[in-house]
């Protein structure tokens, strides 16, 4: 049996079946630029979802802010260790950033039991207090997303694409409605995987750009 072997190979071509799928199905679809096709396209080749096209919502200076964060020593804090696994590391550090989750935290651990909030919650509280340029990375949580838009904290950006039933799609909307620059995927669908995907978009777009 004939098959692409090649990692990079079988990329490339997801990408071209990608692109030729959203001409044939969506010929009038314009991406707002370069990078927000960079972005939409990993999130659609990630999860095999073309939905994406409809529903990734960037606020107006979204991607000029985040790009701007990744050019510079930062902290991206994410929510779940998937999304931190999923995360390019390597490649951040080449731009002086690196990246934290703290939901297994210890001191997490103790703030959620004594307070009766969820670790997501209390990993946003003890994050919100470092000294660092933050982003926010958000795929599973929706309670660490009300709870950075309860804090009046300086942010370069938030990703808030948590999935699910309980809270998600309100928190997304509640984010499309703050001050913050911000990428939301609109309704239920989301996840760690997704929020991943869209750093990393941003992260091969800057290495290629360099």
């Amino acid at each position: 049996m004939q098959y692409i072997q090649q990692p990079q190979a079988i990329e490339a071509k997801s990408f071209d079946i990608i692109g030729e799928i959203i001409r044939e199905t969506r010929p009038k679809y314009r991406f707002a630029s370069p990078l927000h096709e960079a972005i939409v396209k990993r999130v659609i080749h990630t999860t095999a979802d073309f939905d994406w096209l409809d529903i990734l919502w960037f606020s107006d200076d979204a991607l000029e802010q985040l790009c701007a964060a990744l050019c510079r020593p930062s902290v991206i804090y994410t929510d779940t260790t998937m999304a931190l696994s999923g995360i390019n590391k390597t490649l951040l550090a080449t731009f002086g950033g690196e990246c934290r989750c703290y939901i297994s935290d210890p001191r997490v651990v103790a703030q959620a039991k004594a307070q009766g909030i969820t670790r997501s919650m209390a990993a946003v509280d003890i994050a919100v207090t470092e000294e660092s340029e933050k982003i926010f990375v958000f795929g599973n949580a929706p309670t660490a997303l009300f709870r950075l838009l309860e804090h009046d904290v300086a942010v370069s950006g938030v990703v808030g694409v948590p999935v699910g039933f309980v809270g998600a799609a309100e928190s997304k909307e509640a984010l499309t409605h703050s001050h913050l620059p911000a990428i939301a995927a609109l309704g239920r669908k989301g996840g760690s995987n997704v929020a991943a995907a869209i750093m990393n978009a941003m992260l091969y777009y800057l290495q290629g750009a360099r």
